[in-house]
């Protein structure tokens, strides 16, 4: 039999490993601490507001939502539209319904729509144009045949067969770490890991050159030419576009408000449209939607933090699956993201520390959490 002293330890130790065990899943809030969880929109013109209730949503599982996210140190907003309402925003740390940072790879979706716009306008004339049409000033500099066979379709599906630049040694640290920002001539000397429309391969310097293309094409710039034809239409506005040697960056740098962000999506929630107005095409919006290429490792791994699994590919979206969840959505590094659940008629949006300049590690850990904040959430979300 155990003494007092040994019953006393034995005590101590699990009370400590149940300590421990809390600190690691999280304990659960009480009825009391959601109801205590404000997340009432903010006074504005912009969007229609309501109520999780009166568009048919359990608050608790909001509230739920915000609970989680005051406990993450890199997050700047949460907002929550269903039934094209606003029914849920709240802000954190920096953040505020004015904040704008750089939003990183959601940046590509919003270059994605003026590849769009820029086919309506009649500046390309199809999505199989060569990309070295519009580089003139490297023809004859080729060395790699294959090059001339990258379209911009290849591009939109990130599969033009340029490297991965995160993931490929030396290519992140040529394009981010030197002081020489101009990106052009790496269509030159950055080689191609695969043919040209065989298979998909992330690159920042494909999302550049596709902004690069439209702006030639239409003979403007990239910011200017969206913010009259894309952003202008759904009332929001470009507060920064960072831009090196005369062209806006294709890959990321695009500084809107989170509120701005929820317009985005509700136009390509409504297939083009937004407030009776048909800003894109419906064949525009259903076709960048499409999974393009599927069943691909991300960073190694079959999904995307703890929820997203079954990941794809559009034209610079991405798409995924959480438990009977389908849903498409714009990416930004640090845990910025537009989330479409079209079954349900929602979008979540989050804005979030850009992670400039964070070792890798940190920096993928912060936007890990947010990952993994949106995807319980939907998993917590009804089918429909």
């Amino acid at each position: 039999m155990c003494n007092s002293k040994q019953r006393q330890h034995s005590f101590l130790l699990f009370t400590t490993a149940i300590l421990i065990l809390s600190m690691l899943v999280g304990c659960n809030p009480s009825t009391e601490d959601l109801e205590a969880v404000e997340y009432i929109p903010l006074p504005g013109y912009d969007l229609k507001v309501s109520t999780p209730a009166e568009q048919g949503l359990d608050p608790m599982l909001v509230a739920r939502l915000y609970y989680d996210a005051t406990e993450l140190s890199s997050i700047y907003g949460v907002l929550v539209i269903k039934n094209g309402y606003l029914i849920a925003e709240g802000y954190f740390n920096e953040g505020s319904v004015e904040q704008v940072s750089n939003r990183q790879s959601v940046t590509k979706s919003y270059t994605s729509a003026l590849v769009g716009v820029a086919l309506d306008q009649g500046c390309l004339s199809s999505l199989d144009q060569k990309m070295m049409d519009f580089f003139p000033e490297f023809a004859g500099q080729i060395t790699d045949s294959r090059k001339e066979q990258i379209t911009i379709r290849d591009m939109l599906q990130m599969r033009a067969g340029y490297p991965w630049e995160d993931s490929t040694p030396p290519y992140l640290d040529i394009l981010f770490f030197t002081d020489n920002w101009h990106w052009l001539p790496h269509l030159l000397d950055f080689p191609l890991v695969y043919d040209p429309g065989t298979k998909f391969g992330y690159s920042n310097l494909t999302s550049h050159l596709l902004g690069v293309i439209v702006a030639r094409a239409c003979d403007t710039n990239l910011k200017s030419f969206a913010q009259e034809h894309l952003f202008s239409p759904i009332g929001a506005e470009i507060v920064e576009w960072e831009e090196a040697y005369g062209y806006n960056w294709g890959w990321g740098e695009i500084h809107v408000t989170a509120r701005d962000m929820a317009k985005f999506g509700l136009l390509y929630l409504n297939e083009g449209e937004y407030e009776g107005n048909q800003v894109l095409s419906a064949d525009w919006v259903r076709d960048s939607l499409q999974i393009h290429s599927e069943d691909f490792k991300y960073y190694g791994g079959s999904k995307k933090g703890r929820y997203f699994g079954d990941l794809g590919y559009g034209y610079q979206w991405w798409s995924s699956t959480v438990g009977d969840h389908h849903f498409d959505y714009a990416a930004g590094h640090g845990g910025s993201y537009i989330v479409l659940l079209h079954e349900l008629d929602m979008i979540v949006v989050t804005t979030a520390d850009p992670q400039e300049w964070i070792p890798a590690d940190e920096s993928w850990k912060h936007e890990k959490a947010i990952t993994n904040l949106v995807g319980k959430f939907i998993k917590s979300l009804p089918s429909e």
